[in-house]
């Protein structure tokens, strides 16, 4: 589908659909190598074969909140190539809506991963049609914001994109923004994130020097600057939430579990806490069984073929220690 058709079809078939979460953001084609050791410079050295995945931080929150089984809509952009088509039939084949996916202006992002015998990686990403998505097609998607109940977006796309985002929201929706990579977010940015959600090494840039040296100083610095919400998620521990409205900092801990990779844990959890938001449930609330979610994905490897169904969610009986 060229431009113009999807402009049109996004405002055709969406005009009267309402949608639990709209993701804004990046689809990347992963293309990860294994190698025994890493190359130094001017160096070759032989790998495994080549695999390759469908990620972007985009594309991952969209599929991890359809499998949980929410109503799942992507406004991203990828280039009119297999990698693009690989990543168009992995939402698809998620059940997430991608007629608001333009296709063309660049090849399809991609993410060129080496990963050695202990599971370290260095990675290389090439944004191509990701950084094509412009604020020019956020105007242009008028009818999916205005069916969503929460709007998810991150930093992989160009941030005057994000910016435009946030302009963007019809009345009585949502904002959920992840700040990665990080980058300095405009104040009208910041005011609109509900929650504002950061792991410790975003935190920890966007606070600089004043970061503090706790969890809860890191929440109470970051509402100071504007978002009505934050989520800080600490990993195997769980998160930590903080509500601008009341000013409670409120530790949600994470089930017990054996992880295995990591890899989009994150996105899990932040597409799992923008679903429940929209359901109604209040922060801590949809913090709860997000942290679930993601303690789900990391007892898998990959990132999309992690994500678990609502099924496969664990019970919140068994906690990690604060």
């Amino acid at each position: 589908m060229n431009d113009s058709d999807s402009d049109s079809d996004s405002d055709r078939d969406h005009g009267q659909d309402r949608y639990d979460l709209l993701v804004v953001g990046s689809a990347n084609a992963d293309l990860v190598v294994g190698v025994e050791r890493r190359p130094a410079a001017g160096e070759t050295v032989l790998g495994s074969d080549l695999a390759v995945h469908p990620g972007g931080k985009g594309g991952n929150q969209a599929v991890a909140a359809a499998r949980l089984g929410a109503r799942t809509a992507l406004l991203a952009r990828v280039g009119d190539d297999a990698h693009g088509r690989l990543l168009l039939e992995s939402q698809r084949a998620a059940g997430v809506e991608t007629a608001g996916v333009l296709v063309g202006g660049a090849p399809t992002g991609v993410a060129l991963i080496t990963v050695d015998p202990s599971g370290d990686n260095s990675i290389v990403v090439s944004p191509g049609a990701n950084a094509c998505l412009t604020p020019k097609d956020i105007r242009a998607a008028g009818a999916l914001f205005g069916a969503a109940r929460v709007v998810s977006v991150q930093l992989e796309i160009p941030l005057e994109t994000v910016a435009e985002v946030a302009g963007a929201m019809s009345p009585g929706s949502r904002l959920v923004l992840n700040p990665s990579p990080p980058a300095p977010l405009p104040g009208h940015v910041l005011g609109a994130c509900d929650p504002l959600v950061v792991n410790e090494h975003e935190a920890r840039y966007m606070l600089g020097e004043s970061a503090g040296s706790t969890p809860q100083e890191w929440a109470r610095a970051l509402l100071a600057l504007g978002p009505r919400s934050v989520v800080v998620t600490l990993g195997a521990v769980g998160a930590l939430v903080a509500d601008g409205r009341s000013g409670d900092v409120v530790p949600v801990p994470s089930p017990k579990v054996e992880a295995v990779d990591t890899t989009g844990a994150g996105d899990a959890f932040t597409a799992a806490l923008a679903w429940r938001l929209g359901l109604g449930e209040d922060l801590t609330e949809a913090a709860a069984f997000a942290v679930r979610v993601g303690a789900a994905a990391v007892t898998r490897r990959g990132a999309q073929e992690s994500f678990p169904t609502a099924d496969e969610v664990p019970a919140a009986a068994e906690v990690a220690a604060p």
